[in-house]
């Protein structure tokens, strides 16, 4: 039996040398509950990476970038990943979060620590283990 891998797309967004991150939901029945984590996820048939990151970011932060960067592929037998990248070029007050329970800029030396404060529900919170490699490879480029 050929299972073919699941589809996401993930986005790098970036303002200020700082990067935005979402605090997952608490949902056990997700990945990475309660971690932060990138904005995105799974592909519609049909849609191609971009199109489908885009369509996230909306229903996600109501925000598209103008233009999405192809950072990285990565890809094992469950799942394929497109990594995009771009800047933020909205202030944090003009999204509107509709997934997850907080949203912040996080600087590279807390993404690199692997745990971020919510001021939101003042607590801090892992940060996812893929995405925080993700990112450090994206400091890296």
């Amino acid at each position: 039996m050929n299972v073919q891998p699941i589809a996401v797309a993930m986005a790098i967004l970036y303002q200020e040398g700082k990067f935005l991150l979402q605090l997952r939901d608490d949902y056990p029945n997700i990945l990475y509950p309660g971690y932060w984590g990138l904005f995105g996820g799974h592909l519609e048939p049909g849609e191609s990476p971009e199109q489908g990151l885009q369509r996230e970011l909306l229903e996600e932060i109501t925000h598209q970038p103008s233009e999405l960067t192809l950072f990285r592929r990565y890809q094992n037998s469950k799942r394929v990943s497109y990594i995009y990248h771009a800047p933020l070029t909205v202030t944090l007050d003009q999204l509107k979060q509709q997934e997850g329970q907080d949203l912040a800029l996080v600087t590279p030396e807390a993404i690199n620590s692997g745990y971020f404060y919510s001021a939101k529900i003042r607590q801090t919170r892992p940060i996812g283990g893929p995405h925080q490699k993700i990112l450090q490879e994206f400091f890296d480029a």
